[in-house]
């Protein structure tokens, strides 16, 4: 091991189709492994750098690095599951185990933690890195997680929470959204499940629809976490509780560089709230202009973000808002993008020229209006880049408005 290790340190700036081109030069190296560390180590790198940093760990599947949690999302979950267990000692199984990086942070939180992965590489992969890492309270299996086999599975240390990241891929690769085309399929197991456990956190993609997927889960979904961070929406995260049979909340959380040590920033709302809140309009555009994260813009909190964060809507269907308030401004930063105005005008000719005249360069965006951003950049006459935005935006009060604002950071 020590020599693969040692090669792989040598080599890790190296072209990896190279070394397999070239690997008659070194018959006593595994090749295949040593490309699968180095360009798993290289996806880990500012992902989950503390592993990136070890250079004792190996990795045998590429695809597991490219889909494993980063170190922020991890502490999220891990802060998540604590908060839902409530009690000291508590323990949990994580019955798709993968890279290991969840139940890394889950082992710094918890009493004990279980970790089952199917492929048995990674299994053996997980038992030696743990090790090195120091984590004692992690026990490693290597099961299929089937209806007829969790209570086996489970047994072990009868966990308060079990936790699952379906593999989103079907046959041939294919990338799957349907809850029921990912393995393993949690509506075959929850069930089974939960004669062993009161609670169920299930890490669902991004993309996947989140009234079908509650309304697929039934009453026992409690809580919904949307979680993005460097601008990108990470994972939806679904806490199940057997005992649970009111309305489900959703938590639209954006995770900050340097989460946990700065907090993150997080509306929790319920669907009955969203649908009944009203819609406040804004009568004139303010100092500042709002731009939702992604969390918000996936959450559907359109109304609620407006009521909670007291500022006004542009419009019914355009989901920007405008305030002149600092101090509430220097909160949205959490939240989103926000955009000191410079100017705002009617969207006409005249004014689209004139921009175009002050501002050669901006990134321009169109909401809500007959163009696309694409065009509208192109009838102003301006170049990508710059630190201006120009928006164009349909206001139910003024009509379509020309708005060129200045992020604030």
């Amino acid at each position: 091991m020590d020599k693969l290790l040692d090669f792989i340190s040598e080599h890790l700036a190296d072209d990896t189709t190279r070394l397999i081109l070239d690997k008659s030069k070194w018959p006593e190296i595994d090749m295949e492994t040593v490309v699968n560390c180095i360009e798993s180590r290289r996806k880990l790198k500012g992902k989950v750098q503390e592993w990136y940093d070890e250079p004792r760990l190996v990795f045998p599947v590429r695809l597991s690095a490219e889909q494993c949690s980063s170190s922020a999302t991890a502490q999220y979950k891990a802060t998540l599951a604590e908060r839902i267990a409530d009690k000291e000692g508590w323990c949990i199984a994580d019955l798709t185990g993968g890279l290991g990086v969840d139940c890394w942070f889950f082992s710094k939180k918890a009493a004990t933690v279980l970790y089952n992965e199917m492929q048995v590489p990674l299994s053996d992969a997980a038992g030696y890195n743990f090790k090195i890492l120091g984590a004692t309270n992690i026990i490693v299996r290597n099961n299929i997680a089937r209806k007829e086999t969790i209570n086996d599975i489970l047994s072990e240390i009868y966990p308060d929470i079990v936790y699952m990241d379906p593999a989103r891929r079907g046959e041939g690769g294919r990338k799957v959204f349907l809850i029921e085309e990912c393995t393993p399929d949690v509506l075959t197991l929850k069930d089974e499940i939960f004669r062993v456990s009161r609670n169920i956190l299930i890490k669902l993609s991004p993309m996947a629809d989140i009234s079908m997927v509650c309304s697929r889960l039934g009453s026992t979904c409690r809580e919904v976490h949307i979680v993005s961070s460097e601008g990108e929406c990470k994972e939806l995260l679904i806490w199940l509780d057997r005992d649970w049979k009111g309305e489900y909340s959703v938590s639209a959380v954006e995770l900050p560089a340097g989460f946990p040590e700065k907090s993150a920033s997080v509306l929790t709302f319920t669907p009955e709230e969203e649908k009944t809140s009203a819609v406040r309009l804004a009568e004139e555009p303010g100092e500042y202009l709002f731009e939702p994260g992604k969390s918000l813009t996936k959450a559907g909190a359109f109304n609620t973000t407006g009521i909670r964060m007291d500022i006004c809507k542009f419009g019914i269907s355009t989901h920007y808002y405008t305030t002149s308030s600092i101090d509430k401004a220097e909160l949205l930063k959490g939240y989103g993008k926000v955009f000191k105005i410079l100017s705002s005008s009617p969207l006409d000719k005249r004014n689209i020229k004139s921009t175009g005249k002050c501002y050669p360069k901006a990134e321009v965006t169109a909401r809500n209006i007959p163009i696309t951003s694409e065009a509208l950049r192109k009838k102003i006459g301006c170049a990508s880049g710059g630190d201006v935005h120009i928006f164009g935006l349909r206001s139910d009060v003024k009509g379509n408005l020309l708005i060129v604002g200045k992020r604030i950071i």
